[in-house]
């Protein structure tokens, strides 16, 4: 068999190196982009922790039937649509189906909860944004209560928060969220009695079975109004110093 020429084998070789880096470049790639598409504010919809759930039955019939009846679920995604309900996507391994855009009040812990809960007793606002985060707060205590609209008091288990922003400078500021005295987020509970609510801070509280004395004192705070910065405010500057460890001098 003839040999290839040297000219052949060094071209050979330096295609197949330069196929080996392109396909460790686009893998490169793709990896950093998951890392990073990590820490992105969602748009519209956001993973949420698998939680097992039922779904009253008449919420998957526009309401028309199925009333007292559940289908057993798992929550998927969460959907924030501005001036309306968070709304829950759920597979249903039952149907191998994937139902969206039902509120918190749809859902129950088991096929034994009969009583029915509206909606505004559950959930106190509605969203405040498309760009939304989800996220479990690892130092908040498991056990929590809130105060509803009616002046009565719910227990439940702390599971996630769903928060949201203005995450795009392009856009017009047309809400709420990035107000201070104005923002709220959303604290996912799964209630003793059997039903799901989405809560803000300022009407939840949380108690650690270490650190929450047997009788803690009753907030009183006021809602924070303030915007803190330290650069539109600041006296001093460093604008004319280059020095890598350039010092400041107060502005005139």
């Amino acid at each position: 068999m003839t040999p290839d020429p040297p000219f052949l084998r060094k071209h050979a070789l330096n295609y197949v190196e330069a196929s080996l880096r392109v396909t460790i470049f686009v893998k490169n790639v793709i990896k950093n982009f998951k890392k990073l598409n990590r820490f992105y504010m969602a748009f519209l919809v956001a993973n949420v922790p698998p939680v097992k759930v039922y779904v009253k039955k008449q919420y998957l019939y526009d309401h028309k039937k199925g009333h007292g009846e559940f289908v057993e679920g798992v929550w998927a995604t969460v959907k924030s649509i501005q001036g309306r309900a968070l709304y829950f996507e759920t597979y249903l391994p039952e149907y191998a189906a994937l139902y969206d855009k039902l509120p918190i009040s749809a859902f129950v812990t088991s096929p034994n909860i009969k009583d029915d809960i509206k909606l505004e007793e559950l959930e106190l606002w509605d969203a405040f944004s498309y760009h939304i985060t989800v996220i479990e707060k690892i130092t908040v205590p498991p056990k929590a209560r809130y105060l509803s609209p009616s002046k009565k008091w719910y227990e439940g288990e702390y599971l996630f928060t769903i928060d949201s922003c203005h995450a795009d400078p392009n856009l017009p500021n047309v809400n709420y969220s990035e107000i201070p005295a104005e923002h709220k987020s959303f604290n996912i509970l799964e209630l003793d009695n059997g039903h799901f609510a989405a809560q803000p801070n300022n009407r939840t509280l949380f108690y650690d079975k270490s650190l929450t004395p047997s009788e803690p004192k009753q907030p009183d705070f006021k809602v924070s109004t303030e915007e803190y910065a330290v650069e539109s405010v600041s006296k001093w500057t460093a604008g004319d110093d280059t020095n890598y460890f350039y010092e400041f001098k107060e502005q005139k």
